[in-house]
């Protein structure tokens, strides 16, 4: 049995074309935007639609050329352990010093890396920076700690995922133990079988591999305790709420029960005040990350 929707744009003559190339152009702008309002939907064109689409072209095209002309660069977010403050890791974030725009907002230009298919080259130079970093940082006789890294859908429905990551550790002699890979729960979930194999592999390499934004997914405790997890990141949007909302404080010490039972590590993103800092670890939160500790630094 096959269940089919449509995402349908209409464009019409003569106030939004006088020809049928124009008509269709138009009419694929306003399909684009009934995709991006949810899908199964219908969306009359309008003329900043195809402003819209343009700037998205020029977005797209500028991106093309980033990593070329060396515009793109990683910031690092400190981890610190709750209880002892100590630095214990730092999480790698992709960061675009446009020539002209500045500073591009990452929810501007990571959509469009994603839906051009450059997030997988941009992803692979970013773990490859980072694995640089790394060992820059070490060979200084600096505090060995983890670096973590964001891995794309895409990166990671790739069959040689594992190579680059190999490939990376090699290329900088880094050991694999201090490199963690930070994936969404929704990625994962998408299809368990599949993951736990691509994820044990990755594990076989020693590197540590992460869910990212815990808790805003769909996820099954049944799968969940099948696959080879090492730490639950605990989404912001609950340790924001946990000072004002005792459904936050709820869900945040269910996932530290969670973690614990299950035998993995816990890191809450979005600190923000010494109070947040303070109930986590007495909940029990091992690691945690946000502006109280510090901002994404170069």
């Amino acid at each position: 049995e096959f269940i089919v929707g449509a995402s349908m744009g209409i464009s019409l003559y003569p106030s939004d074309g006088e020809d049928s190339a124009t008509l269709l152009r138009h009419a694929d702008d306003a399909m684009r935007r009934a995709k991006k309002s949810g899908r199964n939907q219908y969306q009359f064109y309008r003329a900043e639609m195809t402003e819209a689409a343009q700037v998205q072209l020029e977005l797209e095209r500028d991106l093309r050329r980033a990593i070329e002309l060396q515009q793109l660069e990683l910031h690092y977010q400190p981890q610190f352990e709750l209880l002892s403050n100590v630095l214990i890791g730092v999480e790698a974030l992709l960061r675009w010093r446009h020539p002209t725009r500045g500073y591009v907002p990452p929810l501007q230009f990571i959509p469009v890396a994603e839906d051009s298919g450059l997030i997988v080259g941009i992803g692979d130079w970013v773990l490859r920076e980072a694995c640089k970093q790394l060992s820059d940082w070490q060979s200084g006789h600096a505090e060995r700690f983890r670096v973590a890294v964001n891995v794309s859908a895409l990166q990671f429905e790739r069959h040689d995922l594992v190579e680059s990551v190999s490939s990376a550790l090699r290329e900088h002699h880094v050991n694999a133990c201090w490199l963690e890979l930070e994936l969404t729960e929704s990625l994962v979930m998408r299809d368990v079988a599949g993951s736990s194999l691509q994820l044990q592999k990755l594990r076989d390499l020693g590197v540590q591999i992460a869910i990212d934004d815990f808790g805003t997914g769909y996820s099954s405790l049944a799968y969940l305790q099948r696959l080879p997890i090492d730490v639950l990141k605990i989404d912001r949007s609950f340790v924001s709420g946990m000072m004002v909302d005792p459904d936050s404080v709820a869900i945040v010490r269910a996932v530290l029960s969670l973690a614990e039972a299950l035998g993995m590590s816990t890191t809450a993103e979005g600190i923000e005040t010494v109070e947040l800092a303070t109930t986590l670890a007495a909940l029990g939160c091992a690691t945690g990350q946000g502006y109280y500790f510090a901002k994404p630094l170069e």
